[in-house]
C-alpha cells in the first residue's frame, strides 16, 4: 500500500492533467460533504512530515499536553501513516491518513497543524477554519512553484505560516503564494531545543547512542535525489568509499550517516563501526546535538544545524546537475561557508585541514545570520497565535 501511495503521489506531483482532474473533482466533492459536517470548536488536527509522529506538530502538540491550564479542553487528532503501531502520549485520536475518516476530521477540525499540508493539495478548508503551517525546513532547494515540476502550489487560505528570516519569508511567498499578513517571524518550533543545548545534554546523548566520549562525531545527512524509475523508489548513492573513510577518521572521529525520510533506497555504503547508520533513528535533534561537525548537500538540515554554530560542510558530488535539474537559491561557491566540496577527498582533506573555530564563525555569519536568525520561541509563539481569540 505505501508502494502504491508513493507512486499515486509521483503521479500526481509530475502530471499537471492528471493532477487538475484530481484536485477539482475531489475539491468538488469536499466542499459538498463539508455541508454536512458540522465543525467541532475544540478539535485539533496534526499531521506530521512523512505521516509519521514528528517535526514542529508533535513539539506543538507535546507542549499542549504539558500546560492542560492553558489546553486541556482541546480534542486532538493524529493523523499517521500507522496508527495502530505508533504510541503517541496523551490518548489523542488516531486516524489513518488520506482515508474518508481523515478527512471527514479535517471537515470537523476547528484547527489544523501541519509542517507539509493537512488538505493535500485540494481546496475545502472551511472559512472558520484556523490553519497554521510550521513548514518543515529551509529552503536551500527550489521548491513549490519554483521547482518546475507544479505551477499551481496555492497555501493563501493558510492563516498562519512559519518563516526564520526575510530569505525564508520571500522564498515562501513565491513557492507557494502564502500571503503576507499569513507569514508569523517564529522559526521552527522543532528548532526551539536547539537553542540551549548542555553539555551535560550532549554527553547523556552520547552514551545513551553508544557513542565514544572521546571522540568527534560527524554527522552526514544528504538530502533525497529525484526518482528516476517513475516514482517506484528514490535511491541515493553518495561516492563515499567506506574503507577509505575509516582508514582517514578512524583515530579521531565517528561518523553519523542519516538518509532523508524521502529515500528508501540506498546505493554502494558499507556500515561499520566508524561510519554508522542513524537512519530511523526517531530524533533528528539529538544527532544534532552531538555532532561536531555536519556534511550535507541541499537539506535544510544545514540551517537547522546551524543554529548551534558549529561547522557545515557542503558534499555536493552531483552539483551542477542538480542544479540545472532541480534549482538552488544560492550560489554554493560564495554563499556556503565550505564552498563546493565536489568529491570524497574533498571533503576528508576539508576536515584535516579546516581551524574549527574559524569554521564555526563562518556558519554563524554566513548561515544562522543570513538564513535562519529568528527563532527560540516559536512554540509559545505558535500557540498563542492559533488559538487567539
Amino acid at each position: 500500500m505505501h508502494g502504491f501511495r508513493a507512486r499515486l503521489d509521483y503521479i500526481l506531483k509530475h502530471n499537471y492533467v492528471i493532477n487538475r482532474v484530481f484536485n477539482w473533482t475531489a475539491s468538488s466533492f469536499m466542499k459538498v460533504w463539508g455541508r454536512f459536517v458540522p465543525m467541532d470548536e475544540k478539535m485539533v488536527i496534526f499531521s506530521g512530515h512523512t505521516r509519521k509522529y514528528n517535526d514542529s506538530p508533535r513539539t506543538l502538540y507535546e507542549y499542549m499536553l504539558t500546560h492542560p491550564e492553558k489546553f486541556g479542553q482541546y480534542k486532538c487528532v493524529w493523523a499517521l501513516e500507522d496508527p495502530e503501531h505508533v504510541d503517541v502520549p496523551g490518548n489523542p485520536i488516531k486516524v489513518k491518513s488520506d482515508t474518508l475518516k481523515y478527512f471527514k476530521y479535517t471537515l470537523m477540525a476547528k484547527y489544523w497543524v501541519t509542517c507539509v499540508n493537512i488538505e493535500r493539495s485540494l481546496h475545502y478548508k472551511k472559512k472558520n477554519c484556523r490553519y497554521l503551517n510550521t513548514w518543515h525546513g529551509t529552503a536551500f532547494k527550489h521548491i513549490g512553484n519554483d521547482a518546475g515540476v507544479r505551477k499551481d502550489y496555492d497555501f493563501s487560505s493558510m492563516d498562519y505560516f512559519c518563516y526564520a528570516s526575510e530569505y525564508e519569508k520571500k522564498v515562501y511567498m513565491n513557492a507557494f503564494r502564502t500571503r503576507e499578513d499569513a507569514m508569523i517571524p517564529t522559526g521552527l518550533p522543532r528548532n526551539d531545543e536547539l537553542y540551549s543545548v548542555t553539555p551535560d545534554e550532549i554527553k547523556n546523548i552520547k552514551e545513551r547512542l553508544g557513542l565514544p566520549l572521546d571522540k568527534k562525531i560527524i554527522l552526514y545527512a544528504p538530502t533525497w535525489r529525484e526518482s528516476t524509475d517513475n516514482g517506484k523508489t528514490c535511491a541515493i548513492k553518495p561516492p563515499i568509499d567506506t574503507e577509505k573513510w575509516e582508514a582517514e577518521l578512524k583515530d579521531d572521529y565517528i561518523v553519523l550517516f542519516r538518509m532523508h525520510a524521502y529515500t528508501n533506497k540506498l546505493l554502494g555504503l558499507k556500515f561499520n563501526d566508524i561510519l554508522r547508520d542513524y537512519s530511523v533513528y526517531p530524533n533528528v535533534n539529538d544527532l544534532f546535538k552531538v555532532a561536531d561537525i555536519l556534511i550535507s548537500d541541499y537539506s535544510a538540515s544545514m540551517s537547522d544545524y546551524a543554529i548551534l554554530e558549529r561547522p557545515v560542510l557542503c558534499f555536493t558530488y552531483d552539483y551542477e546537475q542538480y542544479r540545472d535539474e532541480r534549482g538552488l537559491y544560492l550560489d554554493y561557491s560564495t554563499d556556503m561557508p565550505s564552498g563546493i566540496l565536489r568529491t570524497e577527498d574533498d571533503v576528508l582533506n576539508y576536515i584535516k585541514a579546516m581551524d574549527y573555530e574559524k569554521e564555526c564563525e563562518k556558519t554563524r555569519v554566513m548561515i544562522k545570520e543570513k538564513l535562519i536568525h529568528l527563532g527560540g520561541h516559536a512554540t509559545a509563539t505558535c500557540l498563542v497565535k492559533l488559538f487567539e481569540r
